[in-house]
């Protein structure tokens, strides 16, 4: 297998993106990663999106994005995975560059939500869960979520108000991020004002709908300059796994297994435990996925991942950032 590094990113700041469309989003990041990785050009591009089909009425991503990037000939191919859409395209680019099908691979995310209103934006995320058994009778992420979110504080005596410490610190690192949507920190009496969403999800465990794009160019080790201006990241073990879609159908809703399934996969790659993680980058479209992916991934045990975010240690400074 080949040596695959990262070897430029490019990224559009998240926000309300409606005076430019989604393939002109896309490239703001492109343009990046090429620039950055010294104008090499990939052989196959990966578009991750899940959106666009119902919100922006436009399928064959892939294909759109990269005929408007000046790339054709190119093997191109649209990643949908709903929430891990990103993770999916970026593992098929590895898989890609490290087979050896390919000497360098563009993978890109691209979403625009904010094009619609409230309602159509959460009917078409809604197609992200089983459509006969779970949409069919009302259920959308954010009931999902506070179903997970009602049973963990039941299973464990945890109070709401435990799940604020991952909001409050999202937003606490978002107030040096360029390239944050709301670069404001907020408090834990906010935290207790807030609306509810979908008891006892309030509108801060929630992340808002928003436009936004990255996109990192991988490619063989040994086919760039020995010095580089800029560090290259080497990707040392990648995987991916799935579960039963419907909630209702897992042994334990609370327990991820594909989380861990994954990641103990990825590790064994790399020759690691998570434990030498400097740092942990997760899903946390609803601040209740940041307990139980904690969990799975085998930083706390069951039941105990919140009290993580109560001493500091998931900060910037502390032993394992997370929400960077």
């Amino acid at each position: 297998m080949n040596e695959v590094v990262i070897a430029g990113v490019g990224q559009a700041p998240v926000g309300e993106h409606w005076e430019i469309s989604l393939r002109e989003l896309a490239m703001t990041a492109i343009e990046k990663a090429i620039h950055e990785a010294g104008g090499l050009r990939p052989q196959a591009v990966f578009v991750a999106n899940q959106l666009a089909p119902v919100l922006s009425r436009q399928g064959q991503l892939a294909t759109l994005i990269a005929d408007f990037a000046g790339l054709t000939g190119v093997e191109t191919a649209t990643v949908e995975a709903a929430g891990a859409s990103g993770g999916m395209a970026l593992r098929l680019g590895h898989l890609a560059v490290a087979s050896g099908q390919v000497d360098a691979a563009l993978v890109v995310g691209v979403e625009k939500a904010t094009d619609q209103v409230g309602a159509v934006v959460e009917a078409a995320l809604t197609t992200g869960l089983d459509a006969d058994y779970e949409a069919e009778h009302g259920l959308t992420p954010a009931a999902q979520a506070a179903l997970l979110m009602q049973r963990y504080m039941h299973e464990y005596g945890v109070p709401r108000e435990a799940f604020a410490a991952f909001p409050i610190l999202a937003h606490q690192n978002a107030v040096g991020n360029p390239h944050a949507m709301f670069r404001r920190a907020i408090s834990e009496k906010a935290y207790a004002r807030a609306t509810m969403v979908a008891d006892p999800l309030n509108l801060f465990d929630a992340a808002p709908f928003a436009d936004g794009a990255a996109a990192v160019l991988l490619a063989r080790r040994d086919l760039l300059p020995p010095e580089m201006p800029h560090p290259l990241v080497r990707i040392a073990g990648s995987a991916s796994a799935n579960d039963t879609l419907a909630l209702h159908d897992r042994p334990d809703p609370l327990d991820f297994r594909a989380v861990r399934w994954s990641i103990e996969r990825a590790c064994r790659q790399a020759g690691m435990t998570p434990a030498e993680a400097p740092l942990f980058e997760l899903h946390d479209a609803f601040s209740v996925y940041v307990p139980l992916i904690l969990e799975a991934a085998g930083f706390a045990p069951r039941g105990e991942g919140w009290q993580m975010g109560q001493d500091g240690r998931l900060s910037l400074d502390g032993d394992l950032p997370i929400l960077t």
